[in-house]
Protein backbone atom coordinates (compact mmCIF):
# COMPACT_ATOMS: atom_id res chain seq x y z
CA UNK A 1 0.00 0.00 0.00
CA UNK A 2 0.80 3.85 -0.50
CA UNK A 3 1.63 6.19 2.28
CA UNK A 4 0.00 9.83 1.75
CA UNK A 5 1.75 12.03 4.23
CA UNK A 6 -0.13 14.03 6.40
CA UNK A 7 1.46 15.26 9.36
CA UNK A 8 -1.36 17.82 10.06
CA UNK A 9 -3.70 15.25 10.56
CA UNK A 10 -1.98 14.16 14.30
CA UNK A 11 -3.86 16.80 16.05
CA UNK A 12 -6.76 15.96 15.25
CA UNK A 13 -6.53 11.58 15.54
CA UNK A 14 -4.64 12.26 18.94
CA UNK A 15 -6.97 14.08 20.78
CA UNK A 16 -10.75 16.28 20.22
CA UNK A 17 -9.34 19.77 21.16
CA UNK A 18 -7.93 22.41 19.08
CA UNK A 19 -4.63 24.13 19.64
CA UNK A 20 -6.60 25.77 22.15
CA UNK A 21 -7.09 22.86 24.33
CA UNK A 22 -10.75 23.86 23.10
CA UNK A 23 -13.46 20.88 21.47
CA UNK A 24 -13.19 21.84 17.65
CA UNK A 25 -16.68 22.03 17.09
CA UNK A 26 -17.75 24.24 20.12
CA UNK A 27 -16.98 27.84 17.55
CA UNK A 28 -18.25 30.79 18.56
CA UNK A 29 -20.54 32.80 15.78
CA UNK A 30 -17.10 35.24 15.71
CA UNK A 31 -15.19 32.70 14.33
CA UNK A 32 -17.88 30.77 12.24
CA UNK A 33 -15.97 31.91 8.68
CA UNK A 34 -12.24 31.01 10.08
CA UNK A 35 -14.14 27.46 11.68
CA UNK A 36 -15.93 27.01 8.07
CA UNK A 37 -19.50 27.19 9.58
CA UNK A 38 -21.59 27.67 6.98
CA UNK A 39 -24.89 28.36 8.67
CA UNK A 40 -26.54 28.29 12.01
CA UNK A 41 -29.89 28.18 13.64
CA UNK A 42 -30.98 28.93 17.34
CA UNK A 43 -29.56 25.74 18.57
CA UNK A 44 -27.29 24.02 16.30
CA UNK A 45 -25.44 25.10 12.80
CA UNK A 46 -23.25 23.79 9.85
CA UNK A 47 -19.82 23.34 9.62
CA UNK A 48 -17.42 21.75 7.01
CA UNK A 49 -15.55 18.24 7.22
CA UNK A 50 -11.68 19.30 7.54
CA UNK A 51 -10.77 15.86 7.38
CA UNK A 52 -13.39 15.32 4.34
CA UNK A 53 -14.83 11.53 2.55
CA UNK A 54 -15.50 13.19 -0.23
CA UNK A 55 -16.04 16.63 -1.62
CA UNK A 56 -18.45 18.63 0.28
CA UNK A 57 -18.50 16.54 3.81
CA UNK A 58 -20.16 18.56 6.28
CA UNK A 59 -21.18 17.95 9.91
CA UNK A 60 -24.39 19.33 12.00
CA UNK A 61 -23.63 20.43 15.20
CA UNK A 62 -25.27 21.25 18.13
CA UNK A 63 -24.45 24.91 19.70
CA UNK A 64 -24.50 23.48 23.28
CA UNK A 65 -21.16 20.59 23.64
CA UNK A 66 -23.39 17.18 24.66
CA UNK A 67 -21.95 14.04 24.03
CA UNK A 68 -24.86 11.85 23.44
CA UNK A 69 -28.05 11.97 21.52
CA UNK A 70 -30.02 11.08 24.69
CA UNK A 71 -28.51 14.41 26.24
CA UNK A 72 -30.32 16.54 23.21
CA UNK A 73 -33.49 18.74 23.79
CA UNK A 74 -36.42 18.04 21.86
CA UNK A 75 -35.28 21.85 20.19
CA UNK A 76 -31.83 21.05 19.92
CA UNK A 77 -32.76 17.53 17.67
CA UNK A 78 -35.69 19.23 15.75
CA UNK A 79 -33.15 22.54 14.62
CA UNK A 80 -30.33 19.87 13.59
CA UNK A 81 -32.58 18.12 11.54
CA UNK A 82 -34.04 21.30 10.18
CA UNK A 83 -30.32 22.30 8.99
CA UNK A 84 -29.76 18.25 7.43
CA UNK A 85 -33.20 18.73 5.55
CA UNK A 86 -31.98 22.44 4.31
CA UNK A 87 -27.89 21.12 3.60
CA UNK A 88 -29.94 17.94 1.28
CA UNK A 89 -31.50 20.28 -0.87
CA UNK A 90 -28.24 22.54 -0.88
CA UNK A 91 -26.14 19.95 -1.97
CA UNK A 92 -28.73 18.31 -4.68
CA UNK A 93 -28.97 22.06 -6.17
CA UNK A 94 -25.51 22.82 -6.06
CA UNK A 95 -23.37 19.59 -6.40
CA UNK A 96 -26.52 17.15 -8.39
CA UNK A 97 -25.45 14.94 -6.25
CA UNK A 98 -26.31 11.07 -6.80
CA UNK A 99 -27.21 10.16 -3.27
CA UNK A 100 -26.54 11.66 0.08
CA UNK A 101 -25.06 9.29 3.50
CA UNK A 102 -26.53 10.89 6.63
CA UNK A 103 -25.54 9.31 9.94
CA UNK A 104 -23.68 9.72 13.22
CA UNK A 105 -21.34 7.64 14.75
CA UNK A 106 -22.20 7.31 18.69
CA UNK A 107 -18.95 5.51 20.53
CA UNK A 108 -15.45 5.10 19.66
CA UNK A 109 -16.52 1.47 18.05
CA UNK A 110 -18.62 2.83 15.88
CA UNK A 111 -16.27 5.29 14.42
CA UNK A 112 -16.31 8.55 16.21
CA UNK A 113 -13.48 10.39 16.23
CA UNK A 114 -15.45 12.78 18.81
CA UNK A 115 -17.72 11.27 21.02
CA UNK A 116 -17.69 14.46 23.40
CA UNK A 117 -19.82 16.30 20.73
CA UNK A 118 -22.43 14.52 18.86
CA UNK A 119 -22.61 15.46 15.39
CA UNK A 120 -24.41 14.53 11.90
CA UNK A 121 -22.75 13.67 8.66
CA UNK A 122 -23.46 14.62 5.84
CA UNK A 123 -21.51 13.06 2.77
CA UNK A 124 -22.78 13.68 -0.79
CA UNK A 125 -22.21 10.75 -3.21
CA UNK A 126 -22.60 10.39 -7.37
CA UNK A 127 -22.04 7.45 -9.66
CA UNK A 128 -18.42 6.36 -9.46
CA UNK A 129 -17.04 8.62 -7.09
CA UNK A 130 -15.69 5.11 -5.64
CA UNK A 131 -13.46 4.44 -8.75
CA UNK A 132 -9.91 2.88 -9.11
CA UNK A 133 -7.92 5.34 -7.01
CA UNK A 134 -10.17 4.08 -3.88
CA UNK A 135 -9.78 0.71 -5.08
CA UNK A 136 -6.80 0.01 -6.16
CA UNK A 137 -5.09 2.59 -5.24
CA UNK A 138 -6.64 2.63 -1.58
CA UNK A 139 -6.42 6.73 -1.71
CA UNK A 140 -9.24 9.04 -1.96
CA UNK A 141 -9.37 12.27 -4.28
CA UNK A 142 -10.88 15.28 -3.28
CA UNK A 143 -11.63 17.09 -6.28
CA UNK A 144 -11.81 20.68 -4.97
CA UNK A 145 -10.33 22.66 -2.25
CA UNK A 146 -12.03 23.15 0.94
CA UNK A 147 -12.25 26.43 0.70
CA UNK A 148 -13.97 26.61 -2.74
CA UNK A 149 -16.32 24.18 -1.20
CA UNK A 150 -17.47 25.91 1.24
CA UNK A 151 -17.88 29.20 -0.27
CA UNK A 152 -20.24 27.84 -2.91
CA UNK A 153 -22.41 25.95 -0.35
CA UNK A 154 -22.71 28.85 2.11
CA UNK A 155 -23.32 31.27 -0.51
CA UNK A 156 -26.02 28.81 -1.68
CA UNK A 157 -27.67 28.20 1.83
CA UNK A 158 -28.01 31.92 2.64
CA UNK A 159 -29.42 32.45 -0.83
CA UNK A 160 -32.04 29.48 0.01
CA UNK A 161 -32.84 29.76 3.83
CA UNK A 162 -31.82 33.29 5.20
Amino acid sequence: MDRVWAPWRMEYVTNSTGSDGKCFLCVDKEDDEKALVIGRNHNAFIIMNRFPYTNGHVMVVPVRHVGSVEELTDEETLDMMRLVKAMTSVMREEFNVGGLNIGMNIGRAAGAGLEDHCHIHIVPRWFGDTNFMTIVGETRVISEHISTTYEKLKRRFIAKFL
